[in-house]
């Protein structure tokens, strides 16, 4: 960190296959998947961290990370002046011919990155979830505690449990007395019984105690090698997790609406939901917010443009898109061509669709490239929809990239 504070390394886990967002991810790594209009998902966690001044960033990759780590390289360019890097780290099997086994080995695979470093703490982040967090507000509580890790936790109903990593707090709501790992039925908390604090899967280690935890683990033969799944259980039953609760956490230029938000968007159903909450008069997740930007690759295109009776209310418009149809409550990513008396109602659309001439797509998801001939239509008919393309629990189509349309 700058100004004299303590030495963080950060560490994003970007490896995860996120196959529950196929066929989004049938071609990149999940962090790599377009949100928002102009956003990839792992530009959050980096946001995030780079606000707070953490500006030594290792990403770990592993599966079809190409998109990812070309997004990284582009756009992720800190000061080589001042020895800051945002910078891809590819599986590298420097412990043998083996690949990541979970994200706990991913870290212990790459512990030469904090070897090099020596920071005092390292702040182990996720890299797809939706959210502002100030990783320092965490950092301080971490430090005053003394703890060995501190795992950010955020309630959700008790309900979703089976969803999460779930945290019982001890009676000081501070210490962490149990870790369990998705559970089915878990306790609710004390002041809640229908809640329970659910990782977000960020945490902050004392660089000699997640040390240790990976080496502890690294001999357990019976461990998944995972962090929520071993490594926190572990540090818990020591005695030396505490707990951060993420309603405490407050960022710069935040709205009381959007204060706290945070969004897994693992699925398409969450996905989908978490691009609505973008598009609302009073948006649950505000984009907007300049005091704590998240920043992305800007392109290299002329202003969205709007001719032959074209409309669009209740959406976002990219920079480059060309609408000459009907849009409403749609997120359109740059490139996106809507032709004459096309319709697209509740949708996101990615990079350089095109939406041919009378055509007709709603609560749909379409990855770049597609095109959809004049004519056709998405949403109109279910039956159809579950013979031709992914549908959703929720009802949400997804189109892959370049899939055809027929």
């Amino acid at each position: 960190m700058r100004g004299g504070g303590p030495s963080v390394l950060g560490i994003v886990l970007a490896g995860g296959e996120g196959k529950r967002l196929m066929p989004l991810t049938a071609d990149r790594a999940k962090p790599a998947v377009t949100f928002g209009g102009t956003y990839r998902l792992v530009d959050f966690v980096l946001s995030n961290l780079v606000n707070a001044d953490v500006l030594r960033i290792c990403v770990l990759t592993q599966y079809k990370s190409h998109s990812l780590d070309r997004h990284i390289t582009m756009t992720w360019r800190m000061s080589n002046l001042l020895g800051n890097y945002v910078t891809p780290v590819p599986a590298q099997q420097r412990l043998g011919p083996r690949w990541y086994l979970g994200s706990a080995d991913a870290i212990l695979q790459s512990l030469n990155l904090i070897y090099d470093e020596r920071p005092e703490y390292v702040a182990v982040f996720g890299a797809d979830h939706v959210y502002r967090m100030d990783p320092r507000q965490m950092l301080a509580q971490h430090i005053e505690s003394g703890a060995g890790v501190t795992v950010a936790g955020i309630r959700v109903p008790r309900t979703e449990s089976s969803s999460f990593g779930v945290i019982t707090p001890g009676s000081d709501g501070q210490t962490v007395d149990r870790f369990l790992e998705k559970p089915a039925d878990p306790p609710g908390l004390a002041d809640d019984p229908a809640c329970v604090f659910a990782s977000m899967g960020n945490y902050i280690f004392t660089t000699k105690a997640l040390i240790e935890a990976l080496r502890r683990d690294a001999e357990d033969e019976s461990s998944v090698h995972d962090m929520g799944g071993s490594i926190l259980p572990q540090l818990t039953e020591r005695g030396e997790a505490a707990l951060y609760d993420f309603s405490a956490n407050h960022v710069p230029g935040e709205t009381t609406r959007d204060q706290g938000y945070w969004r897994d968007v693992g699925t398409l159903d969450a996905y989908y939901e978490a691009h609505m909450d973008l598009i609302a008069e009073r948006p649950a997740f505000n984009l907007y917010n300049r005091s704590w930007p998240i920043y992305t690759h800007s392109y290299q295109l002329s202003p969205a443009r709007f001719n032959a009776g074209g409309i669009a209310s209740e959406s976002i418009i990219s920079a480059g898109c060309l609408v000459r149809g009907q849009v409403t409550r749609s997120v359109l990513s740059p490139g996106v061509v809507v032709d004459p008396g096309a319709v697209v109602q509740g949708s996101v659309l990615h990079d350089n669709v095109h939406i041919g001439r009378g055509a007709v797509v709603r609560g749909a998801v379409l990855d770049k490239n597609v095109e959809v001939p004049p004519g056709a239509t998405i949403g109109v008919n279910p039956e159809r929809d579950a013979e031709l393309y992914t549908v959703s629990k929720g009802g949400v189509i997804a189109l892959g990239k370049g899939q055809l349309v027929t």
